[in-house]
């Protein structure tokens, strides 16, 4: 069984072998379990499974972590990068749209300004 810790260590050429050699091992299990091979062939076929899911998910991993740093500072970020939130989330205005006043509130703020009133205590 191999540790993800361990591949992530590994190049993506190193990656690639491995995961063809889980692939073909796999093929073998599963000719056996056709041919009635031995149990613990059988009982193999899922830790090979795993081992494939796991190369491929460090594979991906690397992959997207390249185009980040790819794309870093750059004005446009790939759709598979940007924040996921809700739809309704991204569509909403920002802090700074918010915040914006138009023309004519601007001048109705500073033309009549809220009234300020004495309170006696």
């Amino acid at each position: 069984m191999v540790k993800a810790y361990e591949l992530r260590g590994k190049t993506k050429e190193a990656l690639l072998d491995a995961l063809n050699e889980n692939r073909k091992e796999l093929s073998e299990l599963a000719v056996a379990k056709v041919t009635g091979g031995a149990a613990s062939k059988i009982a193999k076929i899922k830790s090979v499974r795993k081992n494939i899911a796991r190369i491929l998910t460090v594979h991906n991993q690397q992959q997207k972590d390249a185009i980040r740093k790819a794309v870093s500072g750059s004005k446009y970020v790939p759709k598979d990068l940007r924040a996921k939130k809700t739809r309704a989330a991204r569509r909403a205005l920002t802090k700074k749209e918010l915040s914006c006043k138009t023309l004519k509130q601007a001048k109705k703020d500073t033309h009549f300004p809220m009234r300020r009133y004495a309170v006696k205590a």
